[in-house]
């Protein structure tokens, strides 16, 4: 980040970025190795392992709707604290479960934790930082995410290699850390929403038909980001044979993000057109997934990651940065929180129907299957961006006041 940016960059915001970094680096490191021990040292099976994981997503996903409503009403720094929390609470708990019903409710506390945080967080971020600098401050996030990703891959392995309880405390314990640091440190932000009841905000956002159609799309963003974690390392292991090379190829997408995230957003910084931004980011990922298809070797599959990592590079600033462009100031949180359904239904999809493509492909003995479908989504979401933006008029300067009207 530019140093006069930095400079501009309120004390909040940069406790908001130093507890984004903080959260990221615990969840990456539990997520994965959870899998893993559920299958391992447990003795479940993959699927029931994969069921916990998905129902600490729903528990997430499902009401962050809610969650971010109740923030806008009872104010956002309260709600993150209160989510911290329980989520500290539920990650910690994965250290002492010995029966079946005890890992679901540890999934289901730290989903319900995410509902409460994420949202109030995505809105806190929009509400303190400045409209001028908002976009370089959502690319660094997304460059210190990255980062957090890498390290947390060190202290993963570290901690899981010793014992798995050590890594749940850690995990806990960092957001516990965020939960004190953002009830000590972080001023006080008042409630937004002071006109609207919890069911006249929820109705206000599903009645705006322009973000339901924002979200929709995203979906197909969603679908594309999940391969990362399903089909990507299965590709990788299945071209390498090579478990080893799954670790440095995600790896090196982090990096990519890292080095040149913060030259993209300044490259693209004049372009006003945020959805198109966004439609042209999901195409250039699909287009790296795609070229997948001919990848049979690590450095062919670097090149394609580099390209899926520029395309995630041009979207995820534009992202974060429309949603509060669509929403009235006393109601961001909600549709931040309505938002999280493009990943909770995108994403699974992204998961079930991406795991079912790719073992087809392999059956019928059409490796380019699955990548195909991801190169029409790619399209799709591109085309019907553009077609949106072109609908709704001119998104650039000017939206906040259209998206207002």
């Amino acid at each position: 980040m530019k140093r006069e940016i930095w400079r501009e960059t309120p004390f909040s915001v940069k406790l908001l970025l130093t507890t984004s970094f903080l959260m990221n680096l615990g969840f990456y490191a539990l997520i994965p190795y959870l899998t893993l021990y559920l299958t391992g040292s447990i003795g479940w099976t993959l699927a029931m392992a994969g069921f916990v994981l998905s129902v600490r997503q729903f528990s997430q996903q499902g009401f962050a709707f809610l969650g971010g409503v109740m923030a806008d009403v009872f104010g956002y720094k309260g709600a993150m604290v209160l989510g911290m929390g329980i989520r500290a609470v539920g990650f910690a708990m994965f250290a002492f479960c010995t029966e079946t019903w005890q890992f679901f409710v540890a999934a289901i506390l730290s989903g319900l934790g995410g509902a409460l945080f994420d949202p109030a967080g995505s809105a806190a971020f929009a509400v303190l930082t400045p409209d001028s600098i908002r976009k370089e401050v959502f690319a660094f996030r997304n460059v210190l995410m990255n980062i957090a990703v890498v390290g947390s891959q060190i202290v993963g392995t570290a901690l899981s290699a010793v014992d798995f309880t050590y890594l749940s405390l850690f995990a806990g314990g960092m957001f516990a850390i965020n939960a004190i640091l953002s009830f000590v440190l972080l001023p006080p932000i008042a409630a937004t929403n002071t006109r609207h009841s919890v069911w006249e905000s929820m109705s206000i956002v599903l009645k705006d038909r322009r973000f339901v159609r924002f979200t929709i799309i995203l979906m197909g963003y969603y679908y594309l980001n999940m391969q990362v974690f399903l089909t990507i390392p299965m590709l990788v292991e299945d071209v390498t044979h090579n478990k080893a090379y799954v670790g440095i190829v995600l790896s090196a997408l982090s990096l990519f993000v890292i080095l040149f995230q913060m030259k993209v957003t300044q490259w693209l910084e004049g372009y006003q057109q945020r959805l198109t931004l966004i439609g042209i980011g999901t195409l250039v990922m699909s287009m790296g997934l795609f070229l997948f298809t001919f990848a049979d070797s690590l450095w062919m599959l670097l090149v394609d990651v580099f390209l899926y990592a520029l395309g995630t590079m041009i979207a995820v600033p534009n992202l974060v940065d429309v949603v509060p462009r669509f929403a009235p100031k006393e109601l961001v949180g909600a549709y931040y929180g309505f938002n999280g359904y493009s990943i909770a239904i995108g994403g699974s999809l992204g998961q079930v129907a991406g795991g079912w493509v790719y073992d087809i492909g392999f059956r019928l003995q059409t490796p380019w299957l699955p990548w195909t479908i991801c190169l029409v989504v790619g399209l799709v979401v591109a085309w019907m961006l553009y077609q949106m933006e072109r609908d709704t008029g001119q998104i650039g300067n000017d939206y906040p006041k259209i998206a207002r009207s």
